[in-house]
C-alpha cells in the first residue's frame, strides 16, 4: 500500500486509468525520449558517484558476476518452456524479451529503495547495463537454429550488424558513459549536479510513469485471445526469476538492497531495446506478442506490486 501512494506510481495508475478510457492525453514522443534519456542520465551519475565512494570491491564483482549469470540463465529457461506453447521463433522472442531487462522497472525499483532508506550499490546500474544484451544475441541465435530446422539450410542472420546494434544502443552508451563521468568527478561531481541528480528526479520519474501508464493501458488490449499460458507466464515467469535471482543472492551473500535490485532486473522485461532488434533480426515472430506482454502486463505488475514484494522478500530472507 506505501507504494501505490508513491507520487510517482499514482501518476503510473493515473495513466493507465486515462488509457483505459480512450482519453486524448498524450506525452508528445519528443518529450518522452528526453524523459527517458535524463532518467537514464541522472541513474548512471548516481551509480558512478557511488562507485567514487565505494571502489571496486568483492561485493561489486560478485554482483555483476550474478547479473550476468542471470542474464544468460533466464532466456534459456524461458525459451526451453515457451517453445512448448508457442513456435520457436516466438519463444526466441519472447525469451528475449523477459531475458533483457527494463530501465524504467529498475529505476523504479532505486526510488523505492530510496524512500525506504535501504541502501544499495551504485555499481547496480552497470548490472542492468550487462543484463540488456546476452538475451538479445541467444535469441537470435536460437531463431536462426529454428530456420535451419525449418528449411534444412543455414541462413545466416546478420550478426554483426545484430552485436553491433545490442552493445552499442545509445541508452547502454548514454548510462555507462553518464557512470564514468560520475565515477571520475567524484564527491565534487556529486555536490555539482545535486539539482540535476537530486531535486528533479522525483517529479521527473512521475512524469515519464504517466506517460508509461499511458503506453501500457493501450498494448492491453493486445492480450486479448491469447494463450492462458502465456498470461501466466506474463506474471509467474518474473516470480520465478526473481526466486532464481534470490537464491543466487543468497549463495553469493549478497545483501539486501542489492539483491532486491538483482531480483527486480531478473523479473522485468524489455519493451524498449529487444523489439528494436528483434523486429529486425526475428521478423518472423509476432511483435504484438511480445511487446504487448511486456508493456501490457509485466510492467504494470512489476510496477504496482512486483517491486515492493521483491524488496520485502529480500529483507525477510537476507535480513537488514
Amino acid at each position: 500500500m506505501q507504494n501505490l501512494l508513491d507520487p510517482a506510481i499514482l501518476f503510473f495508475v493515473f495513466g493507465l486509468l486515462a488509457g483505459r478510457l480512450r482519453s486524448n492525453l498524450e506525452i508528445p514522443p519528443p518529450i518522452a525520449r528526453f524523459l527517458s534519456l535524463y532518467l537514464l542520465m541522472a541513474l548512471g551519475l548516481k551509480g558512478g558517484f557511488a562507485l567514487a565512494q565505494s571502489g571496486l570491491t568483492s561485493e561489486v564483482s560478485i554482483s555483476l558476476a550474478c547479473a550476468l549469470l542471470l542474464a544468460v540463465a533466464v532466456p534459456i529457461i524461458g525459451y526451453g518452456l515457451l517453445k512448448q506453447v508457442v513456435n520457436r521463433f516466438d519463444a526466441a522472442a519472447l525469451a528475449a524479451t523477459y531475458g533483457s531487462v527494463s530501465a524504467v522497472t529498475f529505476i523504479t525499483a532505486v526510488q523505492f529503495l530510496d524512500n525506504r532508506g535501504l541502501p544499495y550499490g551504485g555499481h547496480m546500474a552497470a548490472a542492468m547495463a550487462l543484463m540488456e544484451s546476452p538475451a538479445i544475441i541467444m535469441a537470435v541465435l536460437l531463431a536462426n537454429l529454428a530456420r535451419q530446422r525449418e528449411s534444412g539450410s543455414m541462413r545466416r542472420p546478420p550478426m554483426k550488424h545484430i552485436l553491433h546494434e545490442s552493445l552499442t544502443d545509445g541508452a547502454q552508451l548514454l548510462l555507462l558513459g553518464s557512470m564514468a563521468v560520475g565515477l571520475l568527478t567524484g564527491e565534487s561531481g556529486k555536490e555539482a549536479m545535486q539539482p540535476f541528480t537530486g531535486d528533479l528526479f522525483k517529479g521527473m520519474l512521475a512524469f515519464f510513469l504517466l506517460d508509461m501508464g499511458l503506453m501500457a493501458a493501450r498494448n492491453m488490449d493486445e492480450l486479448k485471445g491469447k494463450s492462458p499460458w502465456l498470461l501466466a507466464y506474463g506474471l509467474l515467469g518474473p516470480l520465478v526469476h526473481a526466486t532464481l535471482a534470490l537464491g543466487l543472492c543468497w549463495l553469493a551473500g549478497i545483501e539486501a538492497g542489492n539483491a532486491a535490485l538483482l531480483m527486480v532486473l531478473a523479473a522485468s522485461a524489455s519493451y524498449i531495446a529487444v523489439p528494436a532488434v528483434v523486429r529486425h533480426a526475428i521478423p518472423e515472430a509476432n511483435a504484438s506478442l511480445y511487446f504487448g506482454m511486456s508493456l501490457g502486463l509485466t510492467f504494470p505488475f512489476n510496477i504496482l506490486l512486483g517491486i515492493p514484494l521483491y524488496v520485502a522478500v529480500a529483507q525477510r530472507v537476507l535480513g537488514q
